[in-house]
């Protein structure tokens, strides 16, 4: 029951994005295609399972007074693994993202993960909390790309949904469109759990 809670919580309850309101440099900066929000997505996700384990592994060894330097330099080798890794495999991808990708050394949902989950429990259930978060963040940035992406391009990863006559809201595309979004997925999140919740 426990690791379910553990998985699930990331999902909805605590969902990074459209409910803790963590990580909103790459989910307003490169989410104005869903397949950039997925990409985005699974870097974080990666480097969050790794360093969740890492963190847990090592948290007896670890003297209070330095971990958070640990913990970035942690999450730093991770990051510098999933990059280049990227720029091998996904250059054009790793193009696209650019520089938000090294950004996620600073990301406040994998240090506080690290902080406040991984240091504190065993490896199995960081590895679930890390899953968790990862999937909960993800699908927050597939979901405001591919709002941004119908809205702003009339397509879905790249596949168009309408015809001829359509007339893009180009301000999805920008980042004045970003926040519109996030704003309304947002609100929408807080409906849907206050529904579930009343």
């Amino acid at each position: 029951m426990s690791l379910w809670r553990d998985f699930n919580k990331g999902i909805i309850d605590e969902n990074p994005l459209l409910r803790l309101v963590l990580g909103l440099c790459p989910a307003l900066a490169v989410t104005n295609e869903a397949m950039n929000g997925l990409a985005m997505g699974l870097a974080a996700t990666a480097v969050l399972l790794g360093s969740n384990v890492v963190i847990s592994c090592l948290r007896n060894l670890i003297p209070a007074r330095v971990r958070i330097p640990v913990f970035i330099v942690v999450i730093a080798s991770f990051v510098t693994i999933i990059d280049m890794t990227m720029h091998a495999f996904f250059l054009e991808l790793h193009r696209v993202l650019g520089l938000f990708v090294p950004l996620i050394v600073v990301n406040c949902i994998i240090l506080g993960r690290a902080e406040a989950f991984a240091s504190k429990r065993p490896i199995f259930r960081s590895f679930i909390d890390g899953l968790g978060m990862g999937i909960g963040f993800t699908l927050a940035l597939i979901i405001l790309g591919a709002v941004r992406e119908i809205f702003g391009y009339g397509t879905i990863f790249g596949i168009g949904l309408f015809g001829a006559g359509f007339e893009p809201a180009l301000i999805m595309i920008l980042p004045p469109g970003a926040f519109l979004a996030l704003g309304l997925l947002l609100a929408l999140m807080n409906k849907l759990t206050k529904t579930e919740e009343g």
